[in-house]
C-alpha cells in the first residue's frame, strides 16, 4: 500500500485503491497507459501519464505503455517512436512492458465468436448511416436491427467470410446485441468490427476487420492483468459497456476510475483540432513551440520536471474545468529559475557609444551565472567602448515612472559601470534614434557610486564587438482568446489564431554562448528563459524564447486569488 506519509496529496483514486486492496480486491496496483499512435501526445496526455506511472510508483506496481492500434487508416510508426520519446523524456520506463492491441487481435476475434455462439453478438449489413438512425436518442428507444435475430450458425458463417476479405468495406459490422432501449446509448448494440481493407502498421495485411476502440480496450485490460483503468471522464458512459463485455466473457475484470481531463486557457488539446494546426499550415509542424504537444513544449525549452509539477499542482477531480495556463508558465519559471545559467542578449539592439571610454580597451566583467545556484560560479563578460542595449530602455522623451535610460539621465550598466546619456544621434530621414552617446564613471564599476549616488535602473547590455548575432524567436499564445472555440456563428477554433504568436528578430548575445548546443536553457537577463533551437548550426545560433520573466500566477497568488 502507498506510504502513508507520502508528500504527495490524496485524491479519490487513492482511496479507491486503497479500498480495493484492503477488501481483496486485489492485491497489487498495475496500471497503463494507452495512447493510441495517430498523433502526438500533448500536455493532456501528460497528466495521464503522470497519474498512471505515479499510481504504479506509489504503490510499489507496474504501470504498461499500450498502444490501442486498432485504425489502420489513421496510425504511422512515426507516432509510435514519437510517444515512446515523450514518455521517456518525462522521467518514466515501463520496462519490459511496451503492448499493443494488435498482440491481442486473434484472441479477441476468438471472444467475439464466443459471443456470437452465446448469441450476443451478431452481423449487421446496416450501414453506418442507418444504424445511427436506428440507435435512437437520449429520450427516444432505439429500433432493432432486421438482421439483428439471424441465427448463430449463420452468424458464426458470416463473420468468418468478414475475416477472409469476402465483404466491402462499410457493408457488414459485427454489433453485440444488448438492449436497443437502454437509456445509455453505448448499450444500444455497440459495433465490435468493421471492415477495413487497409494495411496495418503492425500486422500488415493480415485482417481486413478490425476492433473497435470500446471492444479492444477493456479487454486489453483484462489480458494484461491491469487492476485499475484509470481514464478520462468521457468514458464515463461507457464504463456500463465495458462491464458487459467483461462480464460476458467471464474474464479478469479491471475496475476503471474517471477523472476530469485536462482542460487548458488558450489551447485546444483536440487531436482532430491540432492535427489541422498542423496540415493547415497554422504552425510549423507537431513539435512547433507554440503547439501543446510535449514535443513542442521540449522545443520550447520547458523541462520534464516543470510539467510533472505542473501535474501534481492540478491534481485529479471528478469534475471538468479549465486550468489558466499562467500555472503552467509559472512552474517552468520556478523550475528554470533554479537551474537556468544567466547571459545576456539584446534583442531589439539600439546602438551606445561611450565616449570618453579608451578606443582600444576591453575589460572582462566578472558576472554571476546564478544567483539561485552560486556553485555555478561566475563568467567573463567583454565590455568595450561600444555597446548594444535594449531599444525599449530608452526614451527621449521619458513618461512618468520611466527609470531607465534618457537623456541627461544616469543608469547602471549590470556587473559594469555608470552610463549618463550626453547626446541623441537620429537617422535624419526617418527621425528614429539610432545611437546614443554616453559617458561613464570608472569609479563605479561593478558597484555603487563612492560619492553615494544612486541611480534607479539597472540595464543589461553585450559589447557590439564581441557579441554573436542569432535569430530569436519569441513565442507567444497561439489563439488570442482563453477560450479558443468561443467563436461567432459560421466560424470555428481557427478564428482566434493569433497573428502574432511568432515574432523573429535579429539579437545580439554575449560570446560565452557560442558553444551552447540544442537543448540548452537560460535566462536572457531580463527578457525571459530562453532554449537553443535545433535549427541552430556552427554558423547561426538560434533561440526560443520559452517564457518570460512576468510571472502572473504568482502575481496572482501574492493578491490572494488563487492558490
Amino acid at each position: 500500500m502507498a506510504d502513508s506519509e507520502s508528500k504527495k496529496p490524496r485524491t479519490f483514486i487513492h482511496e479507491i485503491i486503497d479500498e480495493d486492496l484492503k477488501s481483496g480486491r486485489f492485491d497489487r496496483v498495475h496500471t497503463r497507459f494507452p495512447p493510441e499512435p495517430n498523433g502526438y501526445l500533448h500536455i493532456g496526455h501528460a497528466k495521464a501519464i503522470v497519474l498512471n506511472f505515479g499510481l504504479a510508483e506509489e504503490y510499489g506496481g507496474k504501470c504498461n505503455l499500450r498502444f490501442d492500434d486498432t485504425n489502420p487508416l489513421t496510425e504511422d510508426p512515426h507516432y509510435v517512436e514519437s510517444i515512446r520519446r515523450d514518455v521517456r523524456w518525462l522521467g518514466y520506463d515501463w520496462e519490459d512492458r511496451e503492448f499493443y492491441a494488435s498482440d491481442y487481435f486473434e484472441q479477441l476475434y476468438e471472444w467475439a465468436v464466443q459471443l456470437i455462439k452465446a448469441g450476443k453478438a451478431y452481423v449487421d449489413d446496416l450501414s453506418a448511416e442507418e444504424i445511427r438512425r436506428y440507435r435512437g436518442t437520449l429520450t427516444e428507444p432505439g429500433k432493432e436491427s432486421p438482421y439483428r435475430n439471424r441465427s448463430v450458425e449463420e452468424n458464426l458463417d458470416l463473420f468468418e467470410r468478414m475475416r477472409k476479405g469476402e465483404f466491402p468495406d462499410g457493408s457488414k459490422v459485427l454489433r453485440a446485441k444488448i438492449d436497443m432501449a437502454s437509456p445509455n446509448l453505448n448499450l444500444r448494440d455497440p459495433v465490435m468490427y468493421r471492415i477495413i481493407h487497409a494495411e496495418h502498421h503492425r500486422t500488415g495485411n493480415k485482417w481486413c476487420i478490425y476492433p473497435t476502440y470500446d471492444w479492444a480496450h477493456g479487454q486489453s485490460d483484462s489480458i494484461e492483468g491491469i487492476t485499475h483503468s484509470i481514464c478520462t471522464l468521457e468514458f464515463e458512459d461507457h464504463r456500463p459497456l465495458y462491464d458487459w463485455f467483461l462480464d460476458a466473457l467471464g474474464v479478469h475484470h479491471p475496475r476503471q476510475i474517471e477523472f476530469a481531463r485536462l482542460e487548458l486557457t488558450y489551447t485546444v488539446l483536440s487531436k482532430r483540432k491540432l492535427r489541422r494546426l498542423v496540415e493547415e499550415g497554422y504552425v510549423r509542424g507537431w513539435d512547433d513551440p507554440r503547439m501543446p504537444t510535449l514535443s513542442g513544449l521540449r522545443r520550447r525549452g520547458y523541462t520534464p520536471e516543470a510539467i510533472r509539477d505542473f501535474c501534481e499542482r492540478i491534481g485529479v477531480a471528478k469534475s471538468n474545468s479549465v486550468v489558466d495556463i499562467a500555472l503552467l508558465e509559472h512552474c517552468v519559471r520556478q523550475d528554470l529559475n533554479k537551474r537556468a545559467p544567466r547571459k545576456m542578449a539584446v534583442l531589439r539592439p539600439l546602438r551606445v557609444v561611450i565616449e570618453n571610454y579608451p578606443d582600444d580597451q576591453v575589460e572582462y566583467m566578472d558576472c554571476i551565472n546564478n544567483p539561485e545556484d552560486l556553485s555555478q560560479g561566475t563568467r567573463k563578460v567583454p565590455f568595450s567602448k561600444v555597446l548594444y542595449i535594449e531599444r525599449d530602455d530608452f526614451r527621449e522623451d521619458p513618461p512618468k515612472k520611466f527609470y531607465r535610460l534618457a537623456p541627461g539621465r544616469e543608469v547602471r550598466l549590470r556587473y559594469a559601470y555608470f552610463i549618463k546619456c550626453v547626446d541623441v544621434v537620429k537617422d535624419p530621414g526617418t527621425g528614429e534614434v539610432v545611437e546614443l552617446r554616453c559617458t561613464y564613471d570608472p569609479a563605479t564599476r561593478g558597484g555603487d557610486a563612492p560619492d553615494g549616488r544612486k541611480v534607479k535602473a539597472t540595464l543589461h547590455w553585450v559589447s557590439a564587438a564581441h557579441a554573436l548575432e542569432a535569430e530569436v524567436r519569441l513565442y507567444d499564445h497561439l489563439f488570442t482568446k482563453p477560450d479558443p472555440n468561443e467563436v461567432e456563428e459560421g466560424q470555428d477554433f481557427t478564428a482566434n489564431i493569433n497573428p502574432d504568436s511568432l515574432q523573429v528578430v535579429t539579437a545580439y548575445v554575449e560570446p560565452s554562448l557560442a558553444e551552447a548546443k540544442p537543448g540548452e536553457r537560460f535566462q536572457f537577463e531580463r527578457l525571459g528563459y530562453f532554449v537553443v533551437d535545433p535549427d541552430s548550426t556552427d554558423d547561426k545560433l538560434v533561440f526560443n524564447r520559452t517564457v518570460t520573466l512576468k510571472d502572473t500566477w504568482a502575481k496572482l497568488q501574492k493578491a490572494g486569488k488563487v492558490n
